[in-house]
């Protein structure tokens, strides 16, 4: 009878092989294989990336998490899931709300599934395969809308935000994180063919254009930019500037 032969795996560690990554760039230039796995994971190699996106990118989506100051009763659809680890934090915060995780890769929404099985099956979390483009969702159906390094991928930015804007409620918030133009590390690091990054006044202009008001914007140094913006309310007659109609009108000079 043959021996069996065990084949130990060693583990990959992401900081080791200096691949770039959105959150920390380095100054290797990220290959296009790896980039297309980025916007659309597939095979053995979308299991790894994902896996290395959901460690890597944890922080900044805690930090649009925050941003949004989720309510616990909220109803929240995260664009481009990936991985779906943000869905589990996000049916805790909304304790009794609900959570949709969106993404156009049939991998990552099976792996996002497999991750979330407990809370899907308890009606809490449902993943979709769907593109920011066309979101099977009725009007007005959420709150809180979340778009954490995915912009770069979107085919049309004005026709994605609107969609966004569409299934939000008014007063309802979105939190893009996302790096810009000005960011050279980013532009040496990922392929022009497959990442696009806009300026900051391209994005906050067609937030406007699709009915949301930029009320908050963060541009730290080395750190992706992250804007919040509120779908306005419909107004039925003229009156004072509110508060939050002056914040807006104040973020909106700070940028341009």
């Amino acid at each position: 009878m043959p021996s069996r032969c065990k084949i130990r795996l060693a583990p990959f560690r992401f900081r080791q092989a200096n691949l770039p990554r959105l959150g920390s760039l380095s100054d290797m230039r990220r290959p296009n294989f790896i980039a297309k796995h980025a916007r659309n994971a597939q095979g053995l190699l979308g299991r790894v990336i994902a896996f290395i996106m959901a460690h890597e990118t944890w922080s900044q989506n805690l930090r649009v998490m925050d941003a949004l100051r989720i309510g616990r009763s909220d109803h929240i659809i995260d664009v481009g899931c990936g991985h779906g680890r943000s869905l589990s934090e996000l049916a805790t915060r909304a304790s009794m709300g609900h959570v949709v995780g969106a993404d156009p890769s049939d991998l990552m929404v099976e792996i996002a599934s497999q991750r979330n099985r407990p809370l899907i099956d308890a009606a809490r979390v449902k993943v979709v395969l769907a593109t920011v483009e066309s979101l099977p969702f009725a009007d007005e159906s959420f709150d809180k809308v979340l778009c954490v390094h995915v912009l770069y991928f979107w085919k049309d930015l004005d026709a994605s935000l609107r969609e966004v804007a569409r299934v939000l409620k008014p007063g309802g918030r979105s939190g893009l994180l996302f790096r810009t133009k000005a960011d050279p590390a980013a532009i040496a690091s990922f392929p022009a063919e497959i990442y696009r990054f806009p300026e900051l006044a391209e994005v906050t202009e067609a937030l406007e254009q699709a009915g949301l008001d930029v009320h908050a914007a963060s541009d730290r140094s080395n750190e992706p930019v992250l804007l919040i913006a509120e779908k306005r309310r419909a107004q039925t007659a003229e009156g004072p500037q509110s508060t939050d109609q002056a914040e807006t009108i104040a973020v909106r000079r700070a940028i341009t």
